[in-house]
This record gives structure tokens, sequence and C-alpha cells, in this order.
């Protein structure tokens, strides 16, 4: 008998998305499995819906991909041992043993979501599938001082009523690396675990995300005039890429964000850093 807890998060449980809920549910328990339908909407009920893992499979429905980054990062603060109480068992480049595998049930309508660019199943009966199934798949996750992960990636810089990048500064380091010192203006900058912000405007920052190679890919792309033999400067944009296993970028300035598609503003410091094939999802 496979145990199954199925969450929903906030407002993923709204009546035009419980359909999908349902349906996975009673193919879980076609499939005999017995199964814990628990609605979250806050940290607290997160938590108490993942105490029973990993004795029970987790499967997170959700609308969108900040949705399923909350469930991460609970079970980050959950499995995540004290410095001082570091595993001797635990890789060098990891600061978290391996989390239990993710089922995703997604209720959004975005085609471009985490789970369709992972190729993970869709149809509630082939997510519970893969879960009775138990085939997983492990991935990388970039964890961040600010007490979060990203699974994805973030996009740093602000836009105008235009859609055009309006620039920022900050000083951007990838290891021991220095893609900018602070001094330069920045049009935008990624930090990369997979594609989802792999291209700006058409303008390609990110060439090679892969979210199971260890390591977190960044660039900046800066703009420069070009002056030609005849006539005025021509406006041009260098791509600084770097790839490592942590970023931190240094702002001069605010700089509003995304990260998994959650907005945001950096005012300080903020570094991320790579936890090499950390999770896991059903497939």
């Amino acid at each position: 008998m496979v145990d199954v807890v199925l969450l929903t998060i906030g407002d993923s449980a709204s009546c035009g998305t419980r359909a999908p809920v349902l349906a996975c549910r009673d193919a879980l328990l076609a499939g005999g499995a017995e199964v814990d339908v628990v609605v979250a909407n806050a940290d607290a009920e997160i938590d108490a819906a993942l105490k029973g893992l990993p004795e029970a499979r987790l499967i997170v429905a959700s609308a969108a991909d900040g949705q399923l980054r909350a469930v991460l990062r609970r079970l980050v603060r959950g499995y995540a041992p004290a410095p001082s109480k570091r595993p001797p068992d635990l890789p060098a480049d990891r600061t978290l043993p391996d989390l239990p595998p993710v089922g995703v049930l997604p209720l959004g309508p975005d085609p471009a979501d985490l789970p369709s660019r992972l190729g993970l199943p869709r149809e509630p009966s082939a997510v519970a599938a893969a879960v009775l199934a138990g085939r997983a798949r492990r991935l990388d996750l970039l964890r961040t001082d600010s007490g979060s992960v990203t699974l994805d990636g973030a996009l740093l810089g602000g836009t105008d009523g235009h859609g055009r990048a309006t620039g920022f500064r900050a000083r951007v380091e990838v290891d021991d690396a220095v893609l900018t010192d602070g001094m330069e203006l920045i049009l935008v900058a990624a930090v990369a675990n997979a594609d989802r912000y792999a291209t700006f405007d058409g303008l390609p920052l990110i060439t090679r995300a892969d979210n199971a190679d260890g390591v977190v890919d960044v660039a900046v792309a800066l703009p420069h005039a070009k002056r030609r033999l005849f006539g005025g400067a021509r406006a041009e944009v260098e791509v600084r890429r770097a790839s490592g296993r942590a970023v931190a970028i240094t702002p001069r300035e605010e700089v509003p964000f995304l990260d998994d598609g959650v907005e945001g503003t950096l005012t300080r410091k903020r570094s991320w850093w790579m936890e090499r094939a950390a999770w896991a999802v059903y497939q």
C-alpha cells in the first residue's frame, strides 16, 4: 500500500482547478494508494503536510512555478542540517541530503511552465501513474542566502512602459570571476539553473542551461556604443557569461527581479549556490 499526500497550494484549490485534483486522487485510489488530500495556504500548513515524508509520496498541485518553489523551500528547511551537525557522508558540494521526490500536478494554463519544460506528465492520471510507479529523476537546486530556493532561475532588471530594459548597476561574481565590478550599466542579468530566462527580448543570455549539470549559469548584458568610421556611434550589447558553484550579486541601487516567476526587489547582496541533484521529480 502506497501512501500519497496530494498537496494543493493556496488559491490553486479554487473551484476552477478542483477537477484535476479530484481526478488525480481518484486515479491514485484506483491504483491502490491511500491518499491524504491537503490544502495549504501558509508555511505552517505546508510543514504539517510534509511531516509524513519520506514514508508517504508527495504530489504538489500548483498553478505556478512559484507555488511549487514554496513547497521545496519548506522541504529544504526541514531537511537541511545545521552546519554544526553536518553528516560525515554528505557530499562536499552539498549542504543538504537528497530531498524526497515530488510529483507535480500542473493546474495553470502556462504551456512554458517548469513541468512542461521538464517533460513531466500533465494529465492527472499520468501524474498518478508516475508517482505510483516511483519513477524519479534527480535535478539540481539553487539555495539562496535569503533562506529560499530557486528551481529554474532569476532575471534581474527593470523595463519601461515599452518593455525595454532600463538598466542598473551591480557587482556580479561567479566563484572567483567578476563579470562586472558594479561601475558599468547592466541592461539585464540572468541566474539560471534551467532555461526559463535564457533569452530577453530576443537576446540570448544563457546558451547552455541544464538543470542536471551541477553548475549555475550566469549572464550579464551590457550596452556599448561602438564608433563607426563614418557616421555616429552604433549601439551594441555585450553579453558576458560564466558558470560555477555560486554567484553573488551586490546591487548599487534597488533592482527589480523575477525568481521562478515571483516578483521581488533586490536591495542588498544576494547569493545563490548550487545543490547538485538535491531534489527529484516523479516522471
